[in-house]
């Protein structure tokens, strides 16, 4: 499974794997029970952890980042497993397994759903992947960045083709019959 699947969902605690997309919604399966349900987009918002980013001193930082960080520090703290701890003990364990963060803008609500979401991802052996998609993603930047410059040359051709003229195309109005 890889780490864009992850996805977490408005109203429902847990993380979930994406199984496919309708127009009304999503289709993803429970990590706790195994079982697949439909989650409708009118009442729950569904959002891949791949798009997730939080807030440090300089840039933000991708989700997947903050948790390799919490692998590689995760030898200075006893148990990150912290979520039904007080505040001062979630802010200092986030503070071991990620220092970079910006204390202002990050809130102690957030960390206690990554440090939840990590312990998830920790049960069900899904870590060891989130460094291997890491080094594939590095490697794609340098594509990434020669099929944005074929992008802008395409645009800037789009430029200077002709304007269409800015004369409206006439309307039909329809008039409802008297009398019916």
């Amino acid at each position: 499974m890889k780490f864009s699947d992850l996805v977490s969902i408005s109203g429902l605690s847990g993380l979930y794997q994406l199984i496919g997309t309708k127009a009304d919604g999503a289709i993803v399966k429970n990590f706790d029970d195994d079982k697949t349900l439909f989650v409708a987009a009118r009442k729950h918002e569904v959002t891949p952890l791949d798009s997730i980013e939080v807030y440090t001193q300089t840039d933000n930082v991708a989700l997947r980042d903050v948790f390799i960080s919490f692998k590689k520090n995760e030898k200075e703290v006893k148990e990150v497993a912290v979520h039904k701890e007080g505040n001062a003990v979630i802010k200092e364990t986030f503070g071991k397994l990620f220092p970079d963060y910006d204390e202002s803008r990050v809130y102690t609500s957030d960390m206690k759903k990554m440090l939840k979401w990590y312990d998830i991802l920790k049960k069900l052996d899904l870590l060891g992947s989130l460094d291997a998609e890491s080094e594939d993603s590095d490697s794609g930047a340098a594509t990434k960045k020669s099929s944005t410059s074929t992008a802008k040359k395409q645009v800037t051709k789009a430029a200077k083709l002709p304007k269409a003229s800015g004369k409206k195309a006439p309307s039909k109005i329809m008039q409802a019959k008297k009398g019916s």
